[in-house]
């Protein structure tokens, strides 16, 4: 069974905890679509359809991108290789602090 996309609420509701999160506050801008005649600061409204807009087109893509591997690797074994950490350039820094 396939999974269903998010309707608009969802995906406001999601946009607006992740901008909390960062503690940008979309409250602040003006209700509706008019934007802000002194500022030029895009409504509401806008701002969450370009949101969501950048949410449904991006996201998946993301996270479906795999880094390739070597040709002729099994294909289960490059599934694995993907879920490695990549490659620090300083890897001593982050291993020292777990001696």
């Amino acid at each position: 069974m396939a999974p269903t996309p998010p309707t608009d609420a969802e995906l406001d509701v999601l946009i607006r905890a992740r901008l909390a999160s960062l503690g940008i506050d979309l409250g602040q801008l003006p209700a509706g679509t008019t934007a802000d005649p002194q500022t030029g600061s895009p409504g509401q409204d806008t701002v969450l359809a370009s949101l969501r807009s950048f949410v449904r087109s991006t996201v998946g893509t993301l996270a479906a991108y795999q880094p390739p591997a070597p040709a002729g690797t099994d294909p289960v074994v490059a599934r694995a290789l993907s879920q490695q950490p990549a490659p620090m350039l300083y890897p001593s820094i982050s291993t020292e602090w777990r001696k």
